[in-house]
């Protein structure tokens, strides 16, 4: 019975002194990264001395050079650059768009082209216009009501979703397949409101795709803003005979290449488990891309320098990657994926940042039961830092080419009620990140990354019956 009574008080002492240990370490996770943080500085330099970094642009491979650079400075162990090979697209001259109500009577409307689509006609497009909300609707209408006319998506992002991905997610398909499914039916071009639950004047880019339709037959894609949207119909109702113009100058050249930014800092007891932490490096044009994503990827910067300048050791090798060409292609996490595989890498946890510099909430995970449950057991030791919000789900874009069966991957959630105000708009810019939102940020990533490090992945085992 002493036996038994002493292995207890043993068993409870250890939980918690440990216990003990990770709020300490976690203490000193936070004070660092509120007193003397990294983040929105190199964050400026991204945004304010470099900008936009369209994948394939100029700003984007400076981009790759500072941050590998400030890499190179923290003494990680290993930094490098990962070739891949990229889409370039470029905008070309500013884009203009107008409806006319009767011949001479025109109104403005804020346009910008999506990203990947084809140019309109030199003089620009003109031709009656046709409101749909859905690209169900197409069937409905038909190619004779729809050939040689503009279609104009206007299904609006759901206001009553407290989570605004899931209203982006309930209408984006009209964004991204709008175009080429509309040239089924003979439309000549497509307008879409923006992906923005505001209502203004700033139209919202984005990627589209044509699919397999042949280059001939590819039409030109706008967005157009929700103001703009909401003008357009309510004038629709009055006179179905509306005509819409629309010139842009944008293009599509060959691939080019560029590069993920990779560092490291090699494990001192599991080298060869491999824990990842990133966000894009790439962004669109229309702002500096300051939330979406530099955020994420200076946040995933300091994840490293936080471990460092806190004293801790990592037990697994810790390697931040900094994707290229997530909002076009996402060629990136798709290259680092093929490599890690063929290199037969092992890799037990991923944590993507990717939906803005706000206040952390909490995060998603894409993982077993068995680690999710691992998971809850650690929300104590967020609370203080009124982190709470821990749900399985979608973790990220980047790090998803990498998931099997074992791994656990993970996305930050920040509060999300003003992210789409600034997505792929040209207010995405350094003044709407708040300094200490971004650090909270990189910070509780860092705890999570250490909670992780310090106690592994549960691997579960298949039991095959013969």
């Amino acid at each position: 019975m002493k036996k038994l009574i002493f292995a207890i008080c043993f068993l409870l002492t250890t939980t918690i002194f440990s216990q003990d240990s990770d709020e300490v370490q976690i203490k000193s996770i936070y004070d660092t990264a509120l007193s003397n943080g990294k983040a929105y500085d190199w964050l400026n330099h991204i945004s304010n001395q470099i900008g936009g970094r369209l994948s394939g642009s100029i700003q984007a491979q400076q981009a790759v050079d500072y941050t590998k650079k400030e890499l190179e400075g923290l003494g990680l162990d290993k930094v490098w650059l990962q070739p891949v090979m990229v889409p370039k697209w470029t905008r070309g001259a500013p884009e203009f768009a107008y409806f006319e109500s009767k011949p001479g009577v025109t109104t403005n409307i804020p346009i910008c082209a999506l990203g990947g689509s084809v140019r309109t006609p030199l003089g620009g497009l003109k031709a009656n216009v046709v409101e749909v909300k859905s690209i169900d609707d197409l069937a409905i209408l038909g190619k004779q009501r729809l050939e040689g006319r503009i279609v104009f998506f206007n299904r609006p992002m759901e206001a009553t979703n407290i989570n605004t991905f899931s209203s982006y997610s309930g209408c984006v398909d009209q964004r991204y397949a709008g175009a080429k499914e509309a040239a089924k039916y003979g439309a000549v071009g497509v307008i879409v409101r923006s992906m923005n639950l505001r209502l203004d004047d700033l139209p919202h880019t984005g990627a589209m795709s044509y699919g397999d339709t042949p280059v001939n037959e590819r039409i030109p894609a706008a967005a157009i803003s929700t103001n703009g949207a909401d003008l357009l119909s309510v004038s629709l109702t009055l006179n179905p005979d509306i005509n819409f113009y629309f010139k842009q100058s944008c293009q599509q050249y060959d691939d080019v290449q560029s590069y993920n930014v990779i560092g490291e800092i090699t494990g001192s007891k599991y080298p060869n488990e491999i824990m990842v932490v990133g966000g894009h490096l790439d962004s669109w044009d229309l702002g500096d891309g300051s939330h979406d994503d530099g955020a994420g990827s200076v946040q995933s910067m300091d994840v490293l320098r936080l471990l460092k300048e806190t004293g801790y050791k990592p037990k697994r090798t810790i390697r931040v990657v900094l994707f290229m060409n997530e909002e076009n292609g996402l060629r990136g996490g798709s290259k680092y994926a093929e490599i890690a595989k063929n290199k037969k890498e092992n890799h037990v946890f991923a944590l993507e940042s990717d939906s803005g510099g706000f206040s952390p909430r909490g995060f998603s995970f894409d993982c077993t039961e068995e680690n999710f449950n691992k998971v809850q057991e650690w929300k104590p030791l967020f609370e203080p830092y009124l982190i709470h919000m821990f749900v399985k789900g979608f973790a990220g874009a980047d790090i998803g080419p990498l998931k099997d069966s074992q791994m656990v991957l993970a996305g930050l959630r920040p509060d999300s009620q003003r992210y789409f105000d600034h997505h792929h708009a040209a207010n995405d810019t350094f003044e709407h990140v708040n300094k200490r939102e971004l650090e909270l940020g990189a910070a509780t990533m860092a705890s999570l990354v250490y909670l992780f490090d310090k106690y592994g992945v549960i691997k579960t085992t298949k039991i095959i019956k013969g």
